[in-house]
């Protein structure tokens, strides 16, 4: 039986199941004159490359989104007024 090839493409999606190294792993995420995303260094896809402006854009995007999230949702003191009404009837015409 043939050895399954442990990296290349699927339908133009990467992938990589070679076992990493350190010095793999932090190489694929420092990438100067690369784009913003580069192939992964162990699994299937993409990933961003650090060492493009456009990546910490990303990051920073994302780290805002969550904070907004998180300081907007109710605390465990959070009445919510809908359950001391009861039930609503809806009629549809």
């Amino acid at each position: 039986m043939a050895d399954k090839p442990q990296k290349g493409e699927i339908l133009g999606v990467p992938y990589n199941f070679e076992r990493p190294s350190l010095g793999r792993m932090l190489s694929s995420y420092w990438k100067p004159g690369e784009k913003m995303l580069v192939k992964k260094p162990f699994g299937v896809g993409y990933t961003l490359n650090l060492a493009n402006w456009r990546s910490w854009l990303v990051v920073l995007v994302v780290g805002v989104l969550l904070w907004q999230e998180r300081s907007s949702a109710p605390g465990p003191d959070y009445d919510d007024q809908d359950e001391d009404e009861g039930p609503v009837e809806v009629i549809v015409d």
